[in-house]
């Protein structure tokens, strides 16, 4: 594969008080843990995570789905950032952007990781958030064979391992110049299966065939942009007030959410489906046309018949 993928993952690794008008204050939270039985990880994050609807969502108003808490302080279009250049193999593009929205999540998610010198625990832990939820969602791990609740602290630690593991990966996210295409157990099972869009007419083709990625890395990259939006969404439903909006990083927050939306829908990356639990500010986003037009009729694929 060119070096271009090669030399971004090298690259790869780890406020003040709001003075805006303030939101009603959430209700006191305690920080003591609950103790929780131990779970071992599911072997296949991207088939073996669910969702369970509630029936009554007890959280309060969600002010970041309206206009006046959803600022975005960023000059220019997102398209730019998003858009593969023609002189990049698409494969080797995707992979530059899983990289790069995984490091821009990875930044907000440490502010809901972060030590309390006093308490000795992250705001997220296993008694403010029991559950990986987002709203009336409820999201599940695989174990054993089971949808199991487990805390939202220990679903995103998972998660972000699974994305490292995947993103070091030779096989998925390969480095090395190669001549051929790799034959994985990956490629077999996928055989007979649409992963990428394509021309039906010719199915032996794929997104990132000719820089060595499988058969399945299309596949591969919605599955790890649906967990990074999973986890945009309990980072909005569970900690935006508390603690983006009090260190007054929403609008941080919110760059980079639409950053990823952005990348998300021009490349199909993520269903409208898997989207809903924020649906609202996206929609609030599309209508100050932060998330650029060209992402939402047909994106990638449009773009490129226009050329």
């Amino acid at each position: 594969m060119a070096t271009f993928f090669q030399s971004v993952r090298q690259g790869f690794g780890r406020g003040g008080n709001n003075k805006g008008t303030n939101p009603p204050k959430s209700p006191a939270q305690s920080s003591t843990p609950q103790h929780q039985s131990n779970m071992s990880n599911s072997p296949s994050i991207s088939s073996s995570l669910g969702v369970e609807s509630q029936a009554n969502d007890p959280e309060g108003p969600k002010y970041f789905f309206q206009e006046k808490y959803a600022p975005l302080n960023v000059r220019g279009n997102f398209l730019t950032l998003c858009a593969c250049p023609k002189n990049v193999e698409l494969g080797e593009w995707l992979a530059h952007q899983i990289v790069e929205q995984y490091r821009l999540l990875h930044g907000m998610l440490q502010v809901i990781q972060e030590v309390n010198s006093v308490t000795g625990l992250p705001i997220c832990n296993e008694n403010t958030c029991p559950t990986m939820s987002a709203g009336r969602l409820t999201y599940t791990w695989l174990v054993d064979g089971r949808a199991a609740k487990i805390s939202a602290p220990k679903f995103i630690n998972r998660v972000e391992k699974w994305i490292v593991s995947k993103i070091h990966d030779p096989v998925m996210f390969p480095t090395a110049n190669v001549s051929g295409t790799p034959e994985t157990s990956a490629v077999k099972e996928a055989k007979g299966a649409s992963t990428a869009p394509s021309d039906p007419a010719n199915p032996d083709d794929w997104i990132g065939k000719s820089s060595g990625f499988p058969q399945t890395f299309y596949k591969d990259c919605q599955g790890i942009m649906k967990q990074m939006f999973r986890c945009y969404a309990h980072l909005y439903h569970a900690h935006w007030l508390n603690p983006f909006w009090h260190i007054n990083k929403h609008d941080i927050l919110n760059m980079c959410f639409v950053h990823f939306v952005t990348v998300s829908k021009y490349y199909g990356l993520v269903s409208d489906k898997e989207m809903e639990p924020m649906q609202p500010l996206i929609e609030l986003f599309i209508k100050q046309q932060r998330v650029p037009p060209e992402a939402l009729n047909g994106g990638h694929w449009a773009q490129q018949a226009t050329q």
